[in-house]
């Protein structure tokens, strides 16, 4: 029988190798950057029906059209593994009429998407994001915080070498303008397109300014910009954008070819990308926008204004410098007795229980093997101390302790042992070491 293996794009995670405390100090920080912004963090299901995606991401896009998990349920429903994250809490936001409740609300959420694309660095067919959303707030002023959120939150992982690429698409009149300034630029030269921006002409020709198919790039060259199709509404909250983010210090640059590919964006559009070149040909590290319509595309009574981004966790880590994990401060109990010796084995465990109880991470080899070999697994599982438990100590009150860093041992009371271990870990945390 040959052996089974993860799903390819789809990745394990392991403990030991470094990479899981690295995923849980990004999240922390993604919380508690959120958390300053006065974020609130939202669940939604892996899960939803289909439709909700096809409704909002766009029918014409590369997601819904071929890189969706679709299938059917025993109840002939088709349903769909989510492929992003803001569909998913705008329909949680209506269904439970949060907005009823709230004038404006401020989430963030961190999960698993899913997109049957091929894999390649940093892009993969199970892969996580971070992401933030505001609903109820239509200034140009949330527009310039949110995309300061992400900015912050990058520094603070220690991700520097980026730049921030803004542009506004407009609302609906801006939209049907450029629309057709798109059309009477490309269709000329439909022959010559890729045969997929030829698919896209008629439909969405704006996801033609995405392609990075050499046949097109010639002709995205020429093309007319957004920015000289727009309202002077549209104009106006745009220069408020950029006004609020050069007030809050945020560096950006305007690039009048971003439109990013899904099609519920409206007016400011953000890209963060990686310049450090960590991240190869997959260069960006996530982006969002504001989607005023989104709502009532999704079945909500009226228009509710919204903005919101996205950051691909597994390329974050790839643009994060890497930093020494430190060790953390953790105790082994081990057991002097014979096998038959359960009393003392039930002490060790009460002892673990114990201090486990007031903080103290702990952990016993409960195979109880030769103390040789209880040693070996402490120091295996990078014990910073080791108490020693039998019959004697357990008649006395007292532990054996021993300090793996000096192999200095002493005896201490039971009564003071957590202070001493209190101490050891102050000590510890003051000095950096474990």
């Amino acid at each position: 029988m040959a052996t089974l293996q993860a799903v390819t794009g789809m990745n394990d995670l392991l403990p030991g190798d470094g990479q899981g405390a690295r995923w849980q100090r990004l999240e922390a920080a993604f919380r508690e950057t959120c958390g300053r912004y006065g974020f609130q963090e939202v669940r939604t299901p892996l899960c939803e029906y289909a439709e909700l995606f096809h409704r909002s991401v766009g029918e014409a896009t590369d997601i819904v059209e071929k890189e969706m998990y679709t299938f059917d349920d025993r109840g002939n429903r088709r349903l769909a593994l989510r492929p992003e994250g803001t569909a998913s809490a705008v329909r949680a936001a209506i269904e439970h009429s949060v907005l009823a409740r709230e004038t404006v609300v401020r989430w963030c959420y961190l999960g698993a998407m899913f997109r049957a694309e091929r894999p390649a660095k940093g892009r993969y067919r199970q892969f996580h994001q971070v992401g933030a959303e505001v609903y109820g707030d239509d200034s140009p002023a949330v527009d310039a915080e949110v995309i300061d959120l992400a900015s912050s939150f990058l520094q603070g992982i220690g991700i520097t070498k980026f730049t921030v690429r803004v542009n506004s698409l407009g609302g609906a009149e801006t939209r049907a303008r450029y629309r057709d300034a798109l059309i009477a630029h490309f269709a000329p030269h439909r022959d010559a397109l890729s045969p997929e921006s030829q698919s896209r002409l008629e439909r969405n020709p704006l996801r033609i300014l995405d392609s990075k198919d050499p046949r097109d790039l010639p002709f995205k060259a020429g093309a007319p910009s957004i920015v000289d199709a727009l309202t002077d509404e549209d104009r106006a909250h745009f220069e408020r954008v950029k006004e609020f983010l050069t007030a809050l210090g945020t560096p950006f640059v305007v690039d009048p070819s971003l439109v990013r590919g899904l099609d519920y964006y409206t007016r400011t559009v953000f890209e963060i990308v990686d310049t450090s070149g960590a991240l190869g040909a997959q260069d960006a590290l996530g982006g969002g926008g504001r989607y005023d319509q989104l709502f009532t595309e999704l079945g909500a009574p009226k228009p509710v204004p919204a903005f919101g981004f996205a950051l691909g966790i597994e390329r974050l880590l790839l643009a994060a410098p890497v930093t020494e994990e430190k060790k953390p401060f953790r105790v082994a109990v081990v057991a002097v007795a014979k096998p038959d010796e359960h009393a003392t084995h039930a002490g060790v465990l009460g002892l673990a229980r114990e201090l486990r109880t007031h903080g103290v991470e702990t952990v016993v080899d409960t195979r109880f093997g030769s103390m040789k070999s209880q040693m070996r697994r402490a120091n295996d599982l990078a014990a910073t101390v080791v108490l020693v438990l039998g019959s004697n100590e357990l008649a006395s009150g007292q532990v054996s302790m021993k300090l793996m860093a000096t192999g200095e041992q002493r005896s201490v009371a039971r009564a003071s042992l957590l202070d001493e271990l209190a101490q050891l870990q102050r000590a510890a945390a003051a000095t950096g070491a474990p």
